[in-house]
């Protein structure tokens, strides 16, 4: 039984400079571990920060490690398995053994529930389908699909004995001031949804937690709540951004708190920033926009560079940025438009963009909502 196939779709420029699709089809880089298909299918790696955004390699196919490689990083999935009567017992948990950038203290099985373990590397974890419990040292936590988690370098344990699970992570180097302890910096306090924040409707509240070791050897939940940020675009009636973590260096720094720095569609320089969006039809309100309300929602995100519009472009709110974005399909089904062609991505798929030109069109009656996280890149 082989592991599940997801589909990728893989942007980059044609000679002339137009944005387009170069692979499109099933991620090719699985890694599947040798009982009852259980293991990870690598979508992109990158081993430099900033990534690179032009190449003809597959970098999807490229030998990985694990957490990342050093001074980048990758997106993969995991494959996890629910519970059987043929799953190991938990082994016992111990002192904290050392692997390379990776530690581990037992409690798992590897079959359907992972060690406690400790990596030094930030990642986005979003959930595709199934249930997954994270547990930390100090709680444990039942991730549904769509549920996104910020792990800042914490002590944590995944099971999946309930009903198996595919999860993705963007995993990226990160900077461990103390050593191995790898605990938490600053004085950043966590950002809460505030009492009267209001979503358009269609728009779901975005979950979003964050875990950390706020001293040596121990995890710690940061926070559990809906994202505290959303953006919205007066012209799309039930548009929405919800901001999750933002980067602002190479390797990431551990943090309790990112939000409090302004970059939205556009990551700082070598970082990244995570966002959930969620994509009305555009029947609601396509016909009724222009010029000046795409000027509005760019400059409203920060990014008045990245408009592409023209009255003869392919939708109005094309954007063309310097950064790699890992898009997931998290619900519905959209369509990506790009210079050359438009591809149907539906729930569950995911798009590698290099850099292109492209929009996002929503040709159904259903809001579709889509994870991007943009990393910086060269």
């Amino acid at each position: 039984m082989a592991l599940t196939p997801i589909r990728r779709v893989v942007t980059g420029n044609d000679a002339q400079g137009r944005s387009t699709v170069v692979w499109d089809g099933p991620s090719p880089g699985t890694h599947e571990i040798n009982f009852n298909a259980r293991g990870h299918t690598d979508f992109w790696v990158w081993r430099e920060t900033p990534p690179p955004l032009d190449g003809k390699e597959d970098a999807g196919k490229w030998d990985d490690e694990f957490p990342c490689p050093v001074g980048g990083g990758h997106q993969r999935v995991v494959h996890w398995l629910a519970k059987t009567a043929e799953s190991p017992p938990n082994d016992p948990y111990q002192a904290p053994v050392p692997h390379g950038r990776t530690w581990d203290r037992g409690g798992g099985n590897n079959y359907n529930r992972s060690y406690m373990h400790k990596t030094k590397s930030v990642d986005y974890g979003i959930l595709i389908s199934g249930e997954r419990v994270v547990e930390l040292d100090d709680c444990t936590l039942t991730m549904k699909p769509g549920d996104v988690i910020i792990d800042v370098g914490a002590w944590h344990l995944w099971d999946s004995s309930n009903t198996g699970c595919l999860m993705a992570f963007d995993m990226f180097d990160a900077e461990f001031v103390d050593g191995p302890a790898g605990t938490l910096q600053g004085n950043d306090l966590p950002m809460r949804p505030p009492a009267d924040l209001k979503l358009p409707p269609g728009v779901k509240p975005q979950r979003r937690i964050v875990a950390g070791d706020k001293v040596a050897g121990k995890s710690s939940l940061v926070l559990d709540t809906a994202s505290p940020d959303v953006r919205t675009d007066p012209a799309r009636p039930g548009f929405a951004l919800q901001r999750m973590w933002v980067v602002d260096s190479a390797p990431a720094k551990l943090v309790y708190e990112t939000l409090h720095l302004p970059n939205v569609l556009i990551p700082p320089k070598n970082g990244s920033v995570l966002n959930v969006f969620t994509f009305p039809p555009d029947a609601t309100w396509l016909g009724k926009v222009g010029q000046h309300e795409v000027a509005a929602y760019f400059q409203a995100m920060g990014a008045t560079g990245a408009s592409t519009y023209s009255a003869q472009a392919k939708h109005p709110y094309m954007q063309k940025t310097r950064t790699l974005d890992l898009c997931i399909v998290l619900e519905g089904a959209i369509t990506l438009v790009l210079d050359t062609q438009e591809v149907v991505v539906k729930q569950g798929e995911f798009v590698i963009n290099r850099g292109g030109n492209h929009a996002w069109r929503n040709h159904t009656n259903k809001p579709a909502v889509v994870s991007i996280a943009s990393h910086d890149a060269k």
